[in-house]
C-alpha cells in the first residue's frame, strides 16, 4: 500500500498548496461552512440567492395558490427513492437551485386563495428567528448545550402561564414535535401521576383516557404508542348545536368507571378544532373530576386542554369590549368575547397543548407543551442522570423529555413573534381574520340553496353544505339531522358536497379561472358531525359532508371570500352538469 507523505499544513495553519488531495478538497469546503468567526460568511449570499429564487415561485393575488407555474408531481413513487450518491458533489448553487424547485407546485399558505386548513404562512420575525437559531443550533436538552437561548423555552412557557393565569415562576414547558406530541406528554403525564411505578413495571391493568367525539385522531396514536391501548378511550358525545363536551354524558361515565373502581389517567378537553371548532368546558369538566376521584392506590386524573388550534383565542381575556379599542364589527366582537370566556376556564388545567405554527403564524414546527406545576411534572418524569452529560446550568430538562436532541427553532419562533406582535398585534390577526370569517358566512347564510352546517361555532372555519339550486337547502339540511327518513339524502348530498369538493381541487391544482381569478385551495370535511338519529355512530353513512372555508392568512380580504363562494356555486354547476343534470 502506497503511502502519503506530503506535507498537509503550511506553518501548522493553513493548508499547504502542495497538499495531499482530502486536504486540498477539505480547504474547499471549508467555504461551504458559516463562519465561527467574524468576518464575510458566504452563508448570507446562499440564503439571499435562495431567497430570490423562492420569490420567483410566487403568483400574483389572482391566483394560483401553490408555487410555481407547475402543479403537477414531478416524481414517481416508489422508483423516486431509486438513488445512489455521486462520487463529487454538486455546486451550491446548483444544490439551492434543486432545493428551490423541489417547492414547485406546493401550497402557497399566504396567498389569499388558500383557505384548506388551520395551516398559515408563518410571519417574518418568527422565520427569522427559527432560521437563525439553525447557525449555531443550540440542543436545548440541557443548559450546558443550550446556555442563554433556553430563554426563548423558558420566557414563553411564562408569557403563555401568565396569559392563562398560572403562576408563571411555578410552570414549566416543553416545545415539541408536534400537537400530537403534546398530547403524548398530557397522556403520560396522567398516566405517571396515577400509577408511578408503571414507569418501572409497565401497564398493569387498565387505565382510561377520556375525550369528546371530537377529539383530534392524535387520541389513537397517543394511546397506541404509549402501550394503554387504543380500546382504553372513551370518547363522550358532543352537544348538537356546540359541538362541545355533553357534561352530563361525562359525568354519567365519570360515575360509572368510579362505581366500578375504575381509574382515569386522563381527561382531555378539547379547545377548539378544525372542522367544528369544538369547545368543551374546562372549568365544568375540573369539577365532574373532583366529584370522582380515583379508587385507592391511583393518583388523581389528569386536565389536559389540548388548545393546539384555539390557543390565540385566550388573547382576548382582558380585551375591553365595552370600549372595543380594535373596532371589530359586532358580529366579531361577539364571537372574540364568546370564545375568551370559553377559554377562561382554562386555568383549571394542570397541563395544555398550545401550537405557534397554527394560529400563531409561525413556521414549522413550534408546539408547546404546557404545565401547571413544574415541580410535580420534572418530579414525576425525572430519570437518573447520564455519565456523560453534567449540570452546569439550573435548567436541564433532558432529564424528564421523550427527546434528547431537542432544537431551540420553534421556541425561538414562537418568543420573537409574541415579542412583535404583542397583544394587540395577536388580537388584530386573529380578529381580522374572523372578520373575514363572517363575509363567506353571511354570504351563505343568504343564498337559499347552501347551509352553513356549523352555524353555532365560533372559530374561523365555514363549513358549507351545497345543494342543487332546486332545494331549499336550511329546510333540507334540518331534515337531514333529524329525520331518519331522510337518511338516503344525506348520503346523496354527501355525494354532491364530495364530488364538488374534489372539483375545486382539481380546478386549483389546473389554475382553473372563475372571472379572470383563480379557484381557491378549499377542501371538504367528511362527517365532522353525525345526524342527531346517529348519535352512537352505529351508521357510517347518517353523517355530514361538507365544503369547508378555512382563512388563515392575513392577506385574505372580503373580496376573496365572495370570489371563493362564486367559485363553490361554479364546481357545483359543473359537477351537475357532468352528471346528466341529476344528483
Amino acid at each position: 500500500m502506497e503511502s502519503n507523505n506530503k506535507e498537509v499544513w503550511k506553518d501548522g495553519k493553513e493548508i499547504s498548496p502542495d497538499a495531499p488531495k482530502w486536504a486540498l478538497y477539505r480547504k474547499v469546503m471549508t467555504d461551504e461552512f458559516p463562519l465561527p468567526y467574524k468576518g464575510p460568511d458566504r452563508l448570507k449570499d446562499v440564503v439571499v440567492k435562495g431567497m430570490d429564487l423562492l420569490n420567483e415561485l410566487k403568483n400574483g393575488p389572482e391566483g394560483p395558490a401553490f408555487l410555481g407555474k407547475d402543479s403537477a408531481l414531478q416524481f414517481h413513487y416508489p422508483e423516486v427513492k431509486d438513488q445512489k450518491i455521486a462520487d463529487k458533489g454538486m455546486p451550491i448553487d446548483d444544490v439551492i437551485k434543486e432545493v428551490v424547485h423541489m417547492f414547485e407546485g406546493g401550497p402557497n399558505w399566504g396567498h389569499p386563495l388558500t383557505m384548506e386548513n388551520v395551516l398559515p404562512n408563518g410571519n417574518t420575525a418568527g422565520i427569522a428567528a427559527s432560521m437563525l437559531s439553525q447557525i449555531f443550533a443550540p440542543n436545548i436538552m440541557e443548559g450546558e448545550y443550550g446556555q442563554n437561548a433556553h430563554r426563548a423555552e423558558l420566557e414563553t412557557s411564562g408569557m403563555m402561564a401568565s396569559l392563562i393565569g398560572w403562576d408563571p415562576k411555578l410552570c414549566g414547558g416543553i416545545f415539541t414535535w408536534g400537537g400530537s406530541g403534546c398530547w403524548t406528554y398530557g397522556v403520560k403525564y396522567g398516566l405517571t401521576r396515577a400509577r408511578p411505578d408503571s414507569r418501572w413495571t409497565g401497564m398493569r391493568g387498565d387505565m382510561k383516557l377520556i375525550c369528546s367525539e371530537q377529539a383530534h385522531y392524535t387520541q389513537q396514536n397517543t394511546s397506541d404508542w404509549l402501550g394503554i391501548g387504543m380500546d382504553n378511550i372513551i370518547r363522550i358525545p358532543c352537544d348538537r348545536t356546540t359541538n362541545g363536551m355533553d357534561m352530563d354524558a361525562l359525568d354519567k361515565k365519570m360515575k360509572e368507571l368510579h362505581d366500578q373502581g375504575i381509574a382515569v389517567a386522563v381527561v382531555v378537553s378539547t379547545m377548539g378544532t378544525t372542522d367544528a371548532s369544538a369547545f368543551d368546558d374546562p372549568a365544568k369538566i375540573r369539577e365532574i373530576i373532583d366529584r370522582y376521584p380515583n379508587p385507592k392506590g391511583y393518583g388523581d386524573p389528569l386536565l389536559y386542554c389540548d388548545c393546539v388550534v384555539g390557543w390565540s383565542w385566550i388573547v382576548f381575556k382582558d380585551y375591553d369590549f365595552e370600549k372595543n379599542p380594535l373596532e371589530f364589527t359586532s358580529d366579531v366582537l361577539n364571537t372574540l368575547k364568546a370564545n375568551a370566556e370559553l377559554y377562561k376556564g382554562i386555568i383549571h388545567a394542570d397541563a395544555c397543548g398550545i401550537d405557534f405554527h397554527k394560529v400563531g403564524w409561525c413556521p414549522y414546527v413550534s408546539s408547546l407543551f404546557l404545565y401547571k406545576d413544574a415541580e410535580v411534572f420534572e418530579k414525576l418524569l425525572a430519570r437518573g442522570k447520564d455519565s456523560y452529560l453534567q449540570v452546569r446550568t439550573p435548567y436541564n430538562p433532558m432529564y424528564y423529555t421523550i427527546e434528547v436532541s431537542r432544537t431551540v427553532n420553534g421556541a425561538m419562533a414562537a418568543w420573537a413573534t409574541l415579542k412583535y406582535f404583542g397583544l394587540e398585534g395577536m388580537q388584530a390577526v386573529v380578529g381580522g381574520i374572523e372578520e373575514c370569517k363572517y363575509v363567506i358566512f353571511k354570504l351563505v347564510e343568504e343564498c337559499p340553496n347552501m347551509a352553513v352546517a356549523n352555524p353555532g361555532d365560533t372559530g374561523f372555519i365555514t363549513l358549507i353544505r351545497v345543494y342543487p339550486p332546486d332545494i331549499d337547502a336550511k329546510k333540507m339540511y334540518d331534515l337531514e339531522l333529524n329525520d331518519p327518513g331522510h337518511r338516503e339524502q344525506v348520503m346523496k348530498y354527501n355525494r354532491l358536497n364530495e364530488a364538488i369538493g374534489n372539483k375545486l381541487y382539481e380546478w386549483y391544482r389546473s389554475g382553473h379561472k372563475i372571472d379572470g381569478v383563480c379557484s381557491p385551495y378549499m377542501s371538504f370535511s367528511t362527517g365532522f358531525r353525525t345526524t342527531n338519529y346517529n348519535r352512537d355512530e352505529h351508521d357510517p353513512e347518517a353523517v355530514i359532508f361538507a365544503i369547508k372555508s378555512f382563512p388563515m392568512t392575513v392577506f385574505c380580504t372580503p373580496e376573496v371570500m365572495k370570489h371563493t363562494l362564486k367559485c363553490v356555486e361554479a364546481a357545483r354547476d359543473e359537477v351537475i352538469k357532468e352528471w346528466g343534470g341529476t344528483v
